[in-house]
C-alpha cells in the first residue's frame, strides 16, 4: 500500500474508512484492513470518527477490539478511540443538537494525533457515507479532505449500489482526496446475477478513473478478516 507524505500531526498515517452509505460494513472493513496492515509488520490501531447511538463507548470500537481479538485497549480508556459520542443514533448534525451540544472536530484531531505519534497507522471508521452532514455546510468529506486524508471506500452488492459507489468516487476525485482502495463487501450478495455485475463493473470503473487504487473483496463470513485481491 502506498503511503503519504507524513508530517508531524500523522498525516499520511491516518486513513479514513468510509462506505457508500450507512451499514455499507464499514466496521468489518476497518478491522479486515487494520490486519492486512498488521500483517505487512505496521501497528495498527482503530478509531471512530464520530459515534452515535451510544453513550460512554463506542459499539463500533467495541466490534473492532472483539473482531481483531485484542481487548479494550488502553487508549480506549482514555478516549483517544472515541473521542465523540452521543446518544441519537442519527446523523452526527442531528445527534448534536439533540443531546445539546457542539461537535469540536478540534477534539478528533488531537485524538487522531496523538494515535498517529503511538502507531504506524491510524484507521478511522467514519459515521454513514462520506455526505454525513457534521454541520449544515460541513460534511464528512470536507473533514477528510481538509486534513488532507486517505480514504478506503467501503461498498457492496446491494441494489443500487453502483450509483452509490460512483458518486462517492466522483466526489472522491473531484476534491482531489488520494483513494488507497475500494473494499466489495460480500456480505450483502443476496442475488449472484446483481453481485457478480456491480463487483466487476466497480473494479472497470477503477481500472479506468483509479488505476493505482488496490480493489479488495471481503468475506461475507462473520469473523473472517481476510481480503482477497480482485
Amino acid at each position: 500500500m502506498k503511503d503519504t507524505v507524513t508530517d508531524s500531526c500523522g498525516q499520511g498515517r491516518i486513513i479514513f474508512i468510509s462506505g457508500i452509505d450507512t451499514d455499507a460494513g464499514k466496521t468489518y472493513a476497518t478491522a479486515s484492513y487494520a490486519r492486512m496492515l498488521e500483517e505487512a509488520g505496521h501497528s495498527v490501531i482503530t478509531q471512530k470518527f464520530i459515534q452515535t447511538g451510544c453513550r460512554d463507548t463506542s459499539e463500533d470500537i467495541e466490534a473492532h477490539r472483539r473482531l481483531l481479538g485484542t481487548g479494550p485497549l488502553a487508549e480506549d480508556a482514555e478516549g483517544l478511540t472515541a473521542p465523540v459520542i452521543f446518544s441519537y443514533p442519527a446523523s452526527a448534525q442531528l445527534a448534536a443538537r439533540l443531546d445539546g451540544r457542539e461537535i469540536d472536530l478540534g477534539v478528533i484531531d488531537r485524538a487522531s494525533a496523538e494515535l498517529a505519534r503511538r502507531y504506524d497507522r491510524v484507521l478511522v471508521e467514519g459515521a454513514g457515507g462520506l455526505f454525513v452532514p457534521i454541520t449544515d455546510n460541513f460534511f464528512a468529506i470536507d473533514y477528510v479532505a481538509s486534513r488532507r486524508l486517505p480514504v478506503v471506500l467501503t461498498t457492496n452488492g446491494r441494489l443500487g449500489s453502483i450509483n452509490h459507489t460512483i458518486l462517492s468516487l466522483e466526489a472522491i476525485r473531484q476534491r482531489g482526496i488520494q483513494l488507497d482502495a475500494v473494499i466489495y463487501n460480500r456480505f450483502y450478495d443476496s442475488d449472484p446475477v446483481i453481485a457478480a455485475d456491480t463487483c466487476a463493473f466497480i473494479g472497470r470503473y477503477l481500472e479506468r478513473n483509479f488505476p493505482c487504487t488496490s480493489y479488495w473483496s471481503m468475506p461475507a463470513h462473520d469473523g473472517v478478516l481476510i481480503l482477497h485481491k480482485l
